[in-house]
């Protein structure tokens, strides 16, 4: 029973432990960018876009598309990059399997 009781225990930190890291991930700032750096997103260890920051001259007129593009481009590279500081983070805990609705 003494086994059971300090499993317990040890689930219950690793618990907290998960909560906490998680936690800390809305803290971490990832950048992604584009266009040789003409496009810059940041983003959070929760995959939330924080921030966009658009050069002058990636602004054409005549060209939406591109600026369409390197804005796409930029968003995917923020939130791959988050995607990832998430999985070290949280991997500390699953042992790199993937767990739905974890992180």
């Amino acid at each position: 029973m003494n086994n059971m009781n300090q499993m317990m225990k040890q689930v219950k930190k690793m618990q907290e432990q998960m909560l906490k890291a998680q936690e800390e991930l809305a803290d971490k700032r990832v950048e992604g960018t584009s266009g040789g750096g003409v496009v810059t997103v940041e983003a959070n260890g929760h995959k939330k876009i924080l921030s966009i920051a658009i050069k002058p001259e990636a602004v054409d007129p005549d060209d939406v598309e591109m600026l369409q593009d390197l804005v796409l481009t930029a968003v995917n590279d923020a939130l791959t990059k988050a995607e990832e500081i998430a999985n070290q983070d949280m991997g500390k805990f699953t042992g790199g399997m993937k767990i739905p609705g974890l992180f």
